[in-house]
């Protein structure tokens, strides 16, 4: 596991005098187990964002959303969440596949918390927890190697006003997203998409 703490993240602590706090912060807060409390945390939440790296060092960061659950807490050092259709990119998956590092940030805007997970992943095409994610593509798993939590004082109060219609739910088909109708998509769609049949609602990729 690298240090919590690289030169730079150290320099910028003795310059601002935080070293001892940052210090004390690792010693009480920073884990690599999830609690009860973490996972019940996670398992609320009906969104988070994902951290990954290539292998040349370039960043990404993503959003990915679902329905309260859709990440599970599998054991104390193990959580899962699904990979769903999107805009064929896949370039935090396909980082995820060439460098395993990741880091994923739980934000509950409506009670002002947040906790970050980072550790490795890897793609899992057959995980048995797919039968639990109508039309994942394939299930994504982290290691944990540190968890905790964040000051939330910056957090801005937000309230839930719907939840995504196009999130894959049992016995419903989602919505056909407008892009996907669009000229420039239609005729690189890949083959069995529904797109190709049907007209959606208007939506940007």
């Amino acid at each position: 596991m690298p240090p919590l703490y690289p030169a730079a993240a150290r320099a910028l602590q003795d310059r601002f005098d935080t070293r001892r706090l940052a210090d004390r912060v690792a010693e009480v807060q920073v884990h690599d187990r999830f609690t009860a409390k973490d996972a019940t945390f996670i398992e609320r939440l009906d969104m988070f964002f994902l951290a990954t790296v290539d292998a040349e060092g370039q960043p990404t960061c993503s959003y990915k959303g679902g329905d309260p659950g859709f990440v599970t807490v599998v054991d104390e050092q193990t959580l899962a969440f699904p990979n769903y259709d999107g805009n064929g990119m896949y370039l935090s998956m396909g980082n995820v596949d060439a460098t395993q590092r990741v880091g994923l940030l739980f934000i509950d805007f409506e009670r002002q918390k947040r906790i970050r997970v980072e550790g490795t992943a890897a793609l899992r095409h057959d995980d048995p927890l797919l039968a639990r994610y109508p039309d994942a593509q394939f299930v994504v798993r982290v290691r944990a190697e540190r968890i905790y939590p964040n000051c939330p004082r910056y957090i801005h109060k937000y309230q839930l006003v719907e939840r995504s219609t196009f999130v894959p739910r049992p016995g419903t088909a989602a919505p056909i997203p407008g892009w996907k109708q669009s000229e420039w998509a239609l005729d690189v769609l890949p083959a069995g998409d529904p797109a190709r049949a049907q007209r959606g609602t208007t939506d940007t990729p």
